[in-house]
């Protein structure tokens, strides 16, 4: 039962990532948190693995449809490679208690931006 309630959580975590083209990873820590009751750290490291195959769903619908920037992909993975391993070097030593106040403000700064675009 509990690798079906896992596999149903994914769908809206899979239909966010594919319809805002990203996303899915802010509410796969949500679920992983609040619903499924995963520890924090273990949540964001969790989703960071969950949003890999989704981001390959969802290019193979946008790449079908629409032109990719390979160049463009290849230049920021690069970087966001990068970025991505200082990032979860950073996830380990930080305190729980700020892990929470930084991600909810990540939230709310987006959450701002998207709405006054």
């Amino acid at each position: 039962m509990k690798k079906i309630k896992n596999i149903l959580w994914g769908i809206p975590i899979g239909f966010v990532n594919g319809f805002f083209g990203s996303g899915g990873g802010v509410v796969a820590v949500l679920v992983l948190k609040k619903f499924l009751e995963v520890e924090a750290r273990k949540a964001h490291a969790t989703a960071l693995g969950i949003i890999l195959p989704l981001s390959c769903a969802s290019l193979i619908m946008y790449g079908g449809k629409t032109k990719v920037d390979v160049m463009l992909v290849l230049l920021c993975a690069v970087g966001g490679s990068v970025g991505a391993f200082l990032g979860a070097k950073f996830l380990s030593r930080i305190p729980k208690r700020w892990l929470k106040i930084l991600f909810g403000a990540v939230m709310i700064i987006s959450g701002i931006r998207l709405v006054a675009m």
